[in-house]
């Protein structure tokens, strides 16, 4: 009877001892990953700051005019050719002409060559409201001034909860092409043009002037737009896209999943990025081979490049170091910034075609760059970033980088 209680005692000492050294052990790893995680967020610290430097006489220029614009959202115009409403967002195929043949006859493609005439006005508006929220978001992390704020929430209101001027929350009639399609979901790309005005909403949430009941309304018209891209035909073909589509797909959602605090969606775009762009975009160069392709190969590159970047710093935190991921045959992020590097420094080294149009008028300070001096503690692409243009005028340009105020993606080691 002795035996078996010493027994008993020992097999209990055993399974208690072996819990404690797994829970010892569980704790220890989270322990280091947050170890290197705060190291992370101490070399976004210091590129945030010497960034803020950098940045705020552009900064300061923009807000010039933006204390005085008023709000324009999609009811200020309008096309006949829209098969929406007031509310609807509609913006028609860039790369689409009228036939020759027939001034009546389905639009005929031009790849790379934009279309003048075609709708953009929707779009516009988009862009420059987010310039706006961008802008006065930075200027508030600078600054810390109030009017920064309110005046932010202002816009916000008239996009999202007035209803004589609130946009509906899809992109149904996004990139409609005369006689083919009412839109398609090649469009929803339009949409990262929203993504840093849910940023600057994050970063505004915490001022004297934001209304918790504001905030309920501003996160509900996100989280109807994040139903209908990830449930509607238009969001899963998009979503499938094998190449900077998909890529941005991605981006917009792990954006407004992080306004809207929804880990799943922000769990699936870790997934995506690490089982599908990454493997599935990327050559063992660090190119991305679909990019190349284009008719605007340099310029292709450069966006999906500054996408992808994008998912590693939306990504990232304590559990999930994205800047750090690899595949088993090392393609990584900062593969894909290594390829593109020498060709941001000297665009006469570029042994791929030229782009038919905008060829003159890239690269400017992305992204991918600033990000990644962050992320590596690296000062020679911080340098390469500061030298670049960062207050572009080219309306292509400036269309394709979405991502145009830094120091709100910086957010929180900033503040």
């Amino acid at each position: 009877m002795m035996f078996f209680n010493t027994a008993e005692f020992a097999l209990t000492f055993v399974e208690t001892s072996r819990h404690y050294m797994y829970s010892l052990a569980k704790h220890l790893v989270l322990l280091i990953g947050i170890s290197f995680y705060s190291i992370h967020l101490s070399g976004q610290s210091n590129i945030a700051s010497s960034a803020a430097k950098v940045l705020k006489p552009f900064v300061d220029k923009e807000l010039a005019w933006v204390m005085t614009a008023e709000p324009i959202t999609v009811t200020a115009s309008s096309s006949t050719r829209s098969s929406g409403g007031k509310h609807d967002f509609f913006s028609e195929g860039d790369y689409w002409w009228p036939n020759p043949a027939s001034a009546d006859s389905p639009y005929v493609q031009r790849d790379g060559m934009t279309n003048p005439d075609n709708f953009t006005d929707h779009r516009k508006a988009m862009i420059r409201f987010s310039r706006i929220m961008g802008t006065l978001a930075s200027g508030y992390i600078i600054s810390k001034n109030e009017q920064y704020a309110s005046r932010a929430f202002q816009h916000a209101r008239a996009w999202f909860i007035d209803t004589a001027t609130l946009m509906n929350p899809h992109l149904l009639y996004a990139q409609a092409i005369k006689g083919r399609f009412t839109g398609r979901g090649i469009g929803i790309i339009d949409m990262i043009q929203m993504m840093e005005v849910s940023q600057a909403l994050i970063v505004l949430e915490k001022s004297k002037s934001a209304k918790p009941v504001e905030y309920v309304q501003f996160r509900v018209w996100f989280e109807k737009y994040l139903n209908w891209v990830t449930h509607h035909k238009y969001g899963i073909d998009e979503m499938n896209a094998l190449n900077n589509h998909g890529t941005c797909w991605t981006m917009q959602v792990a954006g407004f999943a992080r306004f809207t605090k929804n880990d799943s969606l922000l769990n699936l775009c870790r997934q995506r990025y690490t089982t599908l762009h990454l493997p599935g975009q990327m050559a063992q160069d660090g190119s991305f081979p679909k990019e190349l392709a284009r008719t605007k190969p340099y310029g292709y590159s450069l966006f999906n490049l500054d996408a992808m970047a994008m998912l590693c710093q939306l990504l990232s935190d304590k559990q999930n170091n994205m800047w750090a991921f690899e595949l088993e045959d090392k393609r990584s992020i900062r593969q894909a910034i290594a390829f593109m590097d020498p060709y941001v420094k000297d665009k006469s080294k570029w042994t791929f075609k030229q782009d038919v149009m905008y060829w003159e008028n890239w690269p400017v300070a992305h992204p991918f760059l600033v990000f990644g001096a962050a992320a590596f503690s690296d000062q020679e692409m911080f340098n390469t970033w500061k030298n670049l243009e960062h207050a572009p005028t080219e309306e292509e340009v400036i269309r394709n980088l979405p991502i145009r105020n830094p120091l709100i993606w910086f957010y929180p080691s900033i503040l």
